[in-house]
């Protein structure tokens, strides 16, 4: 844990060899010291025997006697063996011995005695022969001062060593429980610094700091640390730069400093912030506060300080830009949510105010509000919408007619330049305040001061122009303000140009579509007929229907549906419809008008391909229905539409079996006929898939809620139930077109219907117009009666002559008086004038001439020849042509 590679373990190997020399050389010293005192010690003691044994009594006597070897020998061992020195010598001035410890040495000369010859004492360390010693010599003088003999003691070296050899033992147990606690110390102390350096090596450790001073003094924040107690300390040169501290700020408590009042208080508070801003002599700092405690450190704070003087101003600019982009991102997707040209214009003001202007107003083109070209003339506008922030200002309204004759107002320089115009104080703006003096003085009362005028133009055509307003807010409009004026104009022209042309489409595709549906019902008795008809809301589409009575009191129920919107479905819807009353004009079965019908949908399809516009109309969808009041059967053929719903009297509500083929043009013939029968006060219901369809609901789910709904009440009217269909079932959102036609059915009284059969012999003639002219009495037509008979023999001596059998005359009193002659050959008679002196040839021009309306028609079992005439008149004018047809 203490390893060489880290800081701590690197420190501690550092301690214990800095200890280890230093303990190595007190030792050492020691050991000098005491070596180096125990020679002194020696010379002391030496000095002190020497001088000791010189003034002794008797060795002054003793030198001058005879032989003074003999006498000082003796006392010189005694004086040895009392001081402790290792010998004593005593010698005559010129060094020779005359005593010594060493007998060997008596009348040997010593060496290096001069100084003390000279009558100087000394000590020394002597190194010579006989060894090396620490001695003193001291001179001997007599009374005259004359040295008359030398006394040397000393203490050899080795005995010096000794005593220093004595020492060594303690010292180096001193060196080694010195060493033991360095270590042990350097051990904690490593130990410390780990923790703190978190096994770091040196070059991390440096590494570490260098990038922590390079980081905390370039980088352009200031960062500061206050201490628990509320004292700094560390500050980086930006936090001084930016407080303007002290050189000795460390150390000092942040109410020292010179601070706010309220900085200085945050900063010693030790309360968590972000971003508060403070002020700070002349700057504004955002600063951030965050305790130390958490992360490691000693309990304190740290504080990082921004300037955002400068930021604040660039913040306020980018906010306006982002505000402004918004408020255009904002006007995309609010600005042309309709295809409605007033709508579209409202929303340009709502999107404008507030956050542009306080007043917004709009005026547009009288052609455009109708959905037609603009014109060149732009002196006069009318107001299409106005927004703001209160509800009176002292704008005109509304509808109201907008003029520009004066040419120096901002709404004429705008329309002539084509751009903004920006007229920043009103109350120096002359030529706006002379388009309307008492107009423009009292917007100046309001409150009005500032204006941009933009015009409307997209396609490189002015449609109109928009006005902002302000009164609330004091700044007034900028230069800058205009591109953006210019860009939210330019995005609501584009939408106010589509619905421009959106509303002119509709409306020519409206008016088409109410130009070809029927506008009032033809009278009849057969059904008590209902309808409803609503365009998709997107725009008209292709759904029509019909109510077309037929020949013999039948009625023909038509609805159909062509795929797609606009002008092409409007035009074909009555290319279609005008098609079917062509075909039911001739009386044909529903299977074989449908069969036509498509055979003329597939020859328009390959014309419309042929010339390259690849709108064709495959995929319309139709049905066809006839019913007859007088045996209450209806006929059914339908191609690719949905089946009529029925209510029975009793109330309840079926889809019946009708054989089902595709959509007309697509050869799915031949059709087939459902034959159905309806108790008198049945409910046939027609529609289109609008209806039942749309995107919330499938058709299954659509087809039960109709059966459900048709079958609430029983009794209802055709009118009534056309209105509880559409409550129940019309969807918020109509996609495509719906057309609803109900009709309850009747029944031709039994009273007003006479018939009789017709053998095939020219004498019944007579007997049959007999009976149809009593019949007629009874009825109370016998004003018409000579016409009615005319016709009916005409009409049974054709079927006679070049009919065949069955033949058969039936008489219906309805609106008209209606015959039938009917037989069992399908040649059909033609109309020819006859020749002066042609014999025949008459009879079908007299019938053409007498009834309103004749005609053939088809049955599977042969023809029927018919003809209707009003109930009333007639007969004058009858006799009159036949007498001048008998007079050529």
């Amino acid at each position: 844990m203490l390893g060489p590679r880290t800081v701590a373990g690197q420190v501690l190997v550092l301690q214990v060899v800095v200890a280890v020399l230093l303990i190595t050389a007190a030792v050492v010293a020691l050991a000098f010291q005491a070596r180096y005192d125990s020679e002194r010690d020696a010379q002391n003691r030496s000095l002190a025997a020497a001088e000791s044994f010189a003034d002794a009594p008797g060795t002054l006597q003793a030198l001058t006697s005879p032989d003074p070897a003999a006498v000082l020998q003796r006392p010189a061992e005694q004086a040895r063996r009392g001081s402790g020195v290792d010998f004593i010598a005593v010698m005559a001035p010129d060094g020779t011995r005359y005593a010594d410890t060493d007998r060997s040495l008596i009348g040997t000369r010593a060496e290096g005695v001069e100084r003390a010859s000279a009558g100087s004492p000394f000590t020394e360390i002597f190194e010579g022969a006989p060894n090396d010693a620490a001695r003193a010599i001291v001179p001997v003088t007599d009374a005259t001062g004359s040295v008359v003999g030398l006394v040397g003691a000393g203490v050899t070296i080795d005995s010096v060593g000794n005593a220093v050899d004595r020492h060594l033992p303690m010292l180096l147990g001193s060196a080694a429980a010195a060493l033991a606690f360095a270590t042990a110390s350097s051990a904690l102390v490593s130990r410390r610094l780990r923790r703190q350096t978190h096994d770091l090596g040196p070059t991390e450790m440096t590494r570490m700091y260098e990038h922590h001073n390079a980081v905390l003094h370039a980088v352009r924040e200031g960062v500061i640390l206050i201490g628990g107690d509320g004292r700094l300390t560390l500050a980086n040169d930006e936090a001084r730069r930016l407080l303007e501290l002290p050189p000795d700020a460390e150390g000092r408590h942040v109410a020292g400093l010179g601070l706010d009042q309220d900085t200085a208080e945050l900063l010693a508070s030790g309360r968590t912030v972000t971003d508060e801003v403070r002020l700070a002599g002349d700057r504004l700092l955002a600063v951030n506060t965050r305790p130390t405690a958490p992360y490691g450190g000693a309990s304190g704070t740290v504080a990082t300080l921004r300037d955002t003087t400068e930021l604040r101003a660039l913040s306020g600019t980018a906010e306006v830009a982002r505000e402004r982009l918004k408020l255009l991102y904002e006007a995309g997707v609010r600005i042309g949510t309709t295809l409605d040209v007033t709508r579209t214009a409202e929303e340009l003001s709502e999107v404008a105010v507030p956050r542009f202007a306080d007043f917004a107003t709009v005026e547009l083109l009288d052609p455009v509000l109708r959905g037609e070209e603009p014109t060149e003339e732009h002196t006069e506008m009318r107001r299409a919408a106005t927004s703001g922030i209160r509800e009176d200002p002292p704008l005109q309204r509304v509808g109201d007619l907008i003029r520009f004759d004066v040419p120096t107002t901002p709404m004429a320089a705008a329309l002539r330049g084509g751009h903004a115009v920006r007229e920043a104080d009103l109350t120096v703006a002359h030529g706006w305040r002379a388009q309307d003096p008492q107009g423009a003085d009292e917007a100046l009362a309001y409150g009005i001061h500032s204006l941009i005028v933009v015009p409307l133009q997209a396609r490189g055509v002015v449609m109109g122009m928009a006005n902002f307003w302000r009164s609330e807010r004091a700044e007034r409009f900028e230069e800058e303000d205009l591109a953006f004026a210019e860009e939210l104009a330019a995005r609501a022209a584009v939408a106010i140009d589509n619905a421009r042309r959106f509303t002119r489409e509709h409306t020519m595709a409206v008016t088409l579509q109410r130009s070809l549906l029927p506008r009032v019902l033809p009278e009849q008795d057969a059904l008590e007929v209902a309808y409803r008809y609503l365009p998709a809301q997107a725009g008209v589409g292709g759904d029509w229907f019909d109510v077309i009575p037929l020949p013999g009191a039948r009625v023909a129920l038509v609805v159909g549906d062509v795929v797609g919107h606009g002008l092409h479905a409007a035009a074909t819807m009555g290319r279609l419809r005008t098609a079917v009353h062509n075909f039911s004009a001739l009386d044909l079965p529903p299977d074989e008008l449908l069969g036509h019908l498509d055979e003329l949908v597939a020859r328009i399809d390959l014309e419309e391909a042929g010339d390259g516009s690849g709108d064709g109309i495959t995929g319309a969808t139709c049905l066809y229905a006839i019913y007859d009041p007088v045996s209450g059967r209806c006929s059914v053929a339908t191609a690719g539409h949905f089946a009529p719903a029925l209510v029975f009297p009793d109330g309840t509500a079926k889809f019946p079996e009708v054989p089902v083929f595709p959509p007309l043009g697509l050869g799915g013939g031949p059709f087939e006929t459902a034959e159905l029968r309806l108790p008198e006060g049945s409910r046939i219901v027609l529609y289109t898939d609008g209806l039942i369809e749309h995107r919330d609901r499938d058709v299954d789910a659509g087809l039960r809620l109709l059966r459900d709904t048709l079958a609430d009440r029983a009794h209802r009217t055709a009118e009534e139930t056309c209105q509880a269909v559409f409550s129940a079932m019309l969807p918020p959102h109509r996609r495509d077109d719906i057309a609803l036609l109900v009709a309850r059915t009747c029944l031709l009284d039994r009273e007003r219907v006479a018939d009789w059969d017709v053998p095939a012999d020219p004498s019944a003639v007579a007997p049959v117009r007999a009976a149809c002219g009593r019949q007629l009495e009874a009825w109370g037509l016998g004003d018409i009666g000579f016409t009615t008979e005319l016709m009916l023999s005409e009409l049974i001596t054709n079927a006679i002559r070049y009919g065949s059998e069955p033949i058969h005359v039936r008489l219906l009193r309805e609106r008209t008086l209606i015959c039938e002659v009917s037989d069992g050959s399908s040649t059909s008679p033609h109309l020819r004038r006859a020749a002066t002196t042609d014999e025949g040839g008459r009879g079908l021009f007299l019938v053409s001439q007498f009834a309103g309306r004749w005609g053939t028609r088809y049955t599977p079992t042969g023809k029927v020849m018919w003809t209707e005439q009003p109930l009333t008149g007639g007969a004058q004018p009858v006799a009159g042509l036949l007498l001048d047809d008998l007079a050529r």
